[in-house]
């Protein structure tokens, strides 16, 4: 099970031309394939790079791009080349060179998202164009701070009257499912992200048949996005 080590998003465009009658439209997909589900920039390196393959059976303009999340956009990295153009079959290398004012002292969380955008088709007639979006957590690992394979055990959980909340006092990014399970209940709770980032409290509401809950079940996910076994932490009230 992955839990989103790449988001597809598709990009349709239609262009229509004057023809005689109906014809079938040829679907074509330009692909962009990373050779890993996520980047992980040590600061300690100062950058990290990342092998990305033209799938297609024509050349294509690959698109680069980083963007912050909610709460947190500060720019951190530059990536290089923002804009190249790949072979099919080839791979271009894509580095994140960081850049920070002052020392890291949590991961910090961001997105890269490649896009290829495939030659213009000139041909007559009506044709769909897919252009397929990959798009990847990048990881920033502060220098000096050990790995911690489970970081999903330092997050608090507790419990009140109407709602959960969750709280990473710790210094780690930590993913999960975004769906969570009440014990004994069994009731399910959705958190409005499948991760929690250092620093950060969540808090949810929880519906009446979850009284009494004593234990949340969570799905953890390793620092790839890939789920482990599942999680049962104990519940504190508040």
């Amino acid at each position: 099970m992955n839990f989103i080590p790449a988001t597809f998003v598709f990009a349709l465009s239609v262009s229509t031309a004057l023809i005689a009658g109906l014809a079938p439209l040829p679907l074509h997909a330009a692909g962009m394939l990373p050779e890993t589900s996520v980047v992980i920039v040590n600061e300690s390196d100062g950058e990290a790079s990342i092998n990305v393959k033209n799938t297609d059976a024509k050349p294509a303009l690959m698109f680069t791009s980083l963007t912050g999340i909610p709460g947190d956009d500060e720019t951190l990295l530059i990536v290089t080349p923002p804009v190249a153009r790949v072979e099919p079959g080839e791979t271009q290398l894509v580095r994140f060179l960081l850049q920070t004012r002052q020392p890291l002292k949590t991961q910090r969380l961001r997105r890269v998202i490649f896009e290829g955008i495939p030659p213009k088709n000139m041909a007559p007639g009506v044709r769909v164009t897919m252009n397929v979006r990959q798009n990847l957590p990048v990881l920033i690992h502060p220098k000096g701070l050990a790995q911690d394979d489970q970081p999903w055990k330092r997050l608090k959980w507790s419990v009140g009257t109407d709602k959960l909340r969750v709280v990473n006092d710790s210094p780690y990014v930590v993913r999960l499912a975004a769906s969570v399970q009440l014990l004994p209940s069994t009731t399910t709770v959705e958190l409005p992200r499948p991760y929690v980032l250092p620093g950060e409290t969540v808090e949810v509401a929880v519906p009446a048949a979850a009284k009494g809950a004593a234990t949340v079940r969570l799905v953890p996910a390793t620092v790839y996005g890939f789920a482990v076994a599942s999680y049962d932490a104990t519940l504190a009230a508040h």
